[in-house]
């Protein structure tokens, strides 16, 4: 993994889409906004603002799973809205099992006394890109 670059994740809905945005550097995410639109034009136009002004070099969307690991009716619908980023925007787009996400943004959110409704996309597309950047994190060096 490069020494830093931007990353925006995506928890994807069709109501809502929730992103979140952080550094490879301190590997840290953070919500960044929620996208209320189910016409996708300009849920697409709202997206690329967001990537001109961070300038993200990748993406991450979740990708939904059961609880036993089997595959989502959703994930499609995920994989199709994946290739649309990639398409139109040229940037690399992986995914990371989304499984508990919306509901770990929940708790956490309730734990604070925030809304649920108003930023629980938020706050998951944050929780996908920290899985992310967990599973990316480099070897913690060994001492012989």
């Amino acid at each position: 993994m490069p020494e830093s670059e931007m990353v925006m994740a995506f928890d994807f809905g069709l109501k809502r889409i929730g992103v979140a945005i952080g550094e490879t550097l301190i590997a840290s995410a953070r919500p960044l906004a929620i996208i209320e639109d189910e016409i996708n034009d300009r849920r697409f136009a709202a997206i690329g603002k967001l990537i001109n002004e961070w300038r993200p070099a990748r993406l991450v969307v979740g990708l939904p799973r059961h609880v036993d690991g089997g595959e989502h009716a959703f994930a499609a619908r995920c994989d199709r809205f994946a290739r649309q980023l990639s398409g139109r925007f040229g940037l690399p787009v992986e995914f990371v099992d989304e499984r508990f996400s919306s509901c770990a943004a929940a708790s956490q959110l309730a734990d604070r006394g925030a809304g649920r409704r108003a930023r629980v996309d938020a706050a998951a597309a944050a929780i996908i890109l920290q899985d992310w950047f967990d599973q990316h994190a480099p070897d913690e060096p060994t001492i012989e």
